[in-house]
């Protein structure tokens, strides 16, 4: 079966996937796989940006996202007539002559990788640009494009899924779209010698979880940061020379700012 496997933390933002998916689909018509695609509505491959923490300490997370093509695929199930089908590789492609006005296709779909083309009264998404598979390519222009390696498609056993994980909302899809290094979440901050005007270097900060086990340790590096990164969504508290400061990072990634070292 074919699979994307996706490492974010190669992911630079360059959108290349991104409009290389468009400069492939975008006023082309690939039949009996796929009509042309919208040029502005649809992403059949989407790079999703956010933007993390607080100044100073920002970061930005770029997440390229496909269709999983899955092996539970809802869009299948919700179909007529199969209008949606699946390729002898895997590749799940909606049929683009039998699926007009089946809204209830793009409807199925959890994950929303299936749009609606009012145009054309049909549901579209990522193919797996299976018109250049059947040419002879090795890969979809997404993959092609990447210059970072970030994206990388083909056969799932043979592809290195040590700690990857699968981006399903619902349980059980069977995704075939798979995630390294998805960004958790950081708890940071400076110490500072406010009466020295000074920051704080190698002082010792320690992370504990919510039943106060300490989880992580380290000290400030040479300008009075630290940064427990990669951490798992939770309610921490921050030791700090005796102190104990509450960071909350089940929602969002925490900043604690200047904290002073005494």
């Amino acid at each position: 079966m074919k699979a994307f496997l996706i490492d974010v933390a190669k992911c630079n933002g360059c959108h290349n996937c991104q409009i290389s998916c468009k400069d492939e689909h975008c006023g082309t018509a690939w039949m009996p796989y796929a009509a042309d695609q919208p040029t502005c509505g649809q992403f059949w491959c989407k790079v999703d940006e956010k933007v993390r923490g607080s100044v100073p300490v920002v970061r930005v997370s770029y997440t390229p996202l496909v269709c999983g093509h899955c092996a539970d695929a809802p869009c299948m199930a919700a179909a007529k007539d199969g209008a949606v089908y699946r390729r002898d590789d895997g590749l799940v492609i909606i049929d683009p002559v039998r699926a007009k006005g089946q809204r209830a296709i793009m409807e199925a779909c959890p994950m929303g990788a299936v749009y609606w083309n009012d145009d054309l009264d049909l549901p579209q998404k990522c193919t797996g640009c299976a018109h250049l598979l059947d040419d002879g390519w090795s890969e979809p222009r997404c993959v092609d494009a990447c210059p970072t390696g970030a994206l990388a498609f083909g056969e799932e056993d043979e592809l290195d899924l040590a700690g990857a994980e699968l981006l399903e909302p619902v349980a059980g899809l069977g995704a075939h779209a798979w995630y390294k290094n998805l960004p958790k979440r950081f708890v940071a901050g400076c110490v500072v010698d406010f009466e020295a005007r000074e920051v704080c270097v190698g002082t010792e900060v320690s992370l504990l979880d919510e039943a106060g086990a300490e989880a992580a340790c380290m000290t400030t590096d040479d300008f009075g940061d630290f940064m427990f990164d990669q951490v798992e969504p939770a309610a921490y508290t921050v030791r700090i020379a005796g102190k104990e400061l509450a960071a909350d990072a089940r929602e969002k990634d925490v900043n604690l700012g200047d904290v002073a070292c005494a």
